[in-house]
């Protein structure tokens, strides 16, 4: 029997991890990306020690000088005094689904300092422009001290509104000569920015975008009195006063809108019904579906807001290609989503979903879908699931919405063997 990845359901504070031993806080972060972490475990254990770090999102299209831009603000934040954390989010490759780790790369020469710690993390086809772990990585962050944690999305365009929910302050980065696509992306995520910059800024075409993007604030709603206005700045990483002063307009933000706006989102913890009851009610909803049987789909473990379930590839599964089905992958994952979405005794329905194919599976394969609570308010929860092979190769990627309802889940009857 494979080992439950979730093994630390009730996660203990690392020693050292508060006192921002760096190789604690590397292999904290680094079972919470394997999944070695039960989701919710790391913000409950950290809860009393969150809230101190300023975190900032820097976001924007591909190309747009985002890491050139962060490792000039490393500079000058270390000039200032500051401890800092980079979360570098990369594109994850469509093979392997690791991470294209150039960021770090770039910003290596700040990587040694003693102040400054430096994570690159793959989205693993999670969408909204971060990776599915980066807010308790942010957590993580926070509770070990870093004055400043600095996230860089992949980059993808107008998903990206996720970083919302995770940043204090957002900084837009925008290339020179955006010219008439300002129009087309002005309702994505130029949208969400606190702080808009032009990078590049030494380049032709710099200052119109600069107009262009100014005219653009022009058309939201004019803020109210004593509201934060978006600036519109220009920066070049060669001119350090480009930089102190989009940090300067940082400070200013920060005093107007606060830290921990994440933690202001989150929803009141609620207490949870003991394992084995929530085991049992996922177990009996699952052998209470016929078209999850008839696909020979089993589910094999179950907690609150969690459920994984198995499958075998056999002839009824396979394509004309004499491959598996993108259908029969796609309900081996919806099935863990619904019975995850459904753990906490209220009917929850589905909304919303989204699924990348990595690789092919064949007759034989022993597939595994494992579901895994992100977000859960009093109406809508978010959950991801990971489609893997049983030699740990991820074969699909699945996100999935529910509303929840406030209707008591009635468990069916079992039927008679």
């Amino acid at each position: 029997m494979s080992k439950n990845k979730h093994s630390h359901s009730h996660w203990k504070i690392p020693t050292g991890l508060l006192e921002g031993d760096r190789r604690v806080v590397a292999r904290t972060i680094s079972q919470i990306e394997h999944g070695e972490v039960a989701p919710g475990a790391v913000a409950a254990a950290l809860t009393a020690r969150l809230g101190r770090a300023h975190v900032l999102g820097i976001t924007g299209a591909p190309g747009a000088g985002k890491s050139t831009l962060v490792h000039a603000m490393l500079g000058e934040l270390l000039a200032r005094g500051r401890r800092i954390a980079v979360v570098a989010v990369d594109p994850s490759s469509p093979v392997s689904g690791g991470a294209v780790l150039g960021d770090r790369v770039r910003m290596g020469q700040h990587g040694a300092h003693p102040d400054v710690f430096i994570r690159s993390l793959a989205t693993r086809g999670h969408l909204g422009g971060l990776s599915s772990s980066t807010e308790e990585i942010v957590d993580v962050l926070d509770a070990a001290g870093f004055d400043a944690i600095i996230i860089e999305t992949v980059g993808a365009g107008q998903s990206e509104v996720e970083i919302m929910r995770v940043a204090d302050t957002r900084i837009v980065a925008c290339p020179p000569g955006l010219g008439d696509s300002v129009q087309a992306i002005k309702a994505g995520i130029l949208e969400i920015a606190d702080i808009l910059v032009v990078t590049k800024s030494d380049l032709p075409g710099a200052d119109s975008t600069v107009r262009d993007l100014k005219d653009m604030l022009h058309l939201r709603a004019k803020p109210l009195a004593g509201a934060w206005t978006v600036p519109v700045l220009g920066t070049s990483a060669e001119r350090g006063a480009d930089v102190a002063a989009l940090l300067d307009q940082v400070a200013a933000h920060l005093a107007v809108a606060g830290r921990a706006q994440r933690l202001r989102a989150r929803p009141t913890p609620k207490v949870q019904a003991a394992p084995g009851d929530i085991k049992t009610r996922v177990l009996a909803l699952a052998g209470a579906d016929p078209f999850v049987r008839s696909l020979g789909i089993t589910c094999t473990d179950a907690g609150a807001g969690t459920a994984t379930v198995a499958m075998t590839v056999g002839p009824q599964h396979l394509n004309f290609n004499g491959t598996c089905h993108g259908g029969a992958i796609f309900t081996l994952a919806d099935t863990a989503f619904g019975l995850a979405s459904n753990s906490h005794g209220k009917v929850a329905a589905g909304i919303d979903a989204h699924i990348t194919y990595q690789q092919a599976a064949r007759t034989g394969d022993q597939l595994q879908a494992k579901a895994v609570e992100v977000s859960r308010s009093r109406k809508l929860a978010v959950y991801r699931i990971d489609v893997t092979r049983g030699d740990g190769a991820l074969i699909s990627s699945f996100t999935g919405t529910v509303y929840v309802t406030g209707l008591d889940i009635k468990l069916p009857v079992q039927e008679t063997m």
